[in-house]
């Protein structure tokens, strides 16, 4: 484990090197790598922590339906997460095969699939959390809150433009 925590180290480093900072063109090159160190991270942390069938990809759906508290339509999931609906279930398929979330058909109308946390989907809550409060911590660092909601902010923009 101490030279996966070693090698996200180096990536992390990599990024601070001055060289990136001041190369304004390799962005999506910049962005790529700080893709591949959180991952890294997170699959490091998901392993310790023994959480069978979760890969870094699962984050963005396990933390909307940990807020939810009755079963949604996973087309809810979908336009929350952001991400092609093919991909979304495909995500929300390996989660229900490893025992994390359930699906049924909606009460109402059987054309909509629901979706719901199981027991041992909330039991994953705990240790989301500190996954995530550990990769925040290492993303930002010392940085202060202004300059953290600076930098969102001009991530937003980013990918608007892209989305365009």
């Amino acid at each position: 484990m101490l030279e996966l925590y070693s090698e996200v180290e180096r990536i992390f480093n990599l990024m601070t090197n001055t060289d990136h900072k001041t190369n304004t063109e390799g962005i999506i090159a910049q962005i790529a790598r700080i893709r591949e160190s959180a991952n890294t991270l997170i699959e490091i942390e998901l392993r310790e922590r023994s959480m069978k069938g979760v890969v870094p990809a699962h984050g963005s759906v396990l933390q909307f339906l940990f807020r939810q508290n009755k079963p949604v339509p996973i087309k809810a999931v979908v336009e929350k997460v952001g991400r092609a609906k093919s991909t979304v279930t495909v995500m929300i398929n390996t989660l229900e095969r490893h025992g994390y979330l359930s699906k049924m058909p909606c009460e109402t109308d059987n054309r909509v699939i629901m979706v719901e946390l199981t027991a041992a989907g909330r039991k994953l809550r705990r240790d989301f959390d500190e996954i995530s409060e550990i990769l925040l911590n290492k993303v930002y660092g010392d940085m202060k809150k202004k300059a953290r909601q600076l930098l969102v902010s001009r991530l937003d923009v980013i990918e608007n433009n892209i989305n365009k």
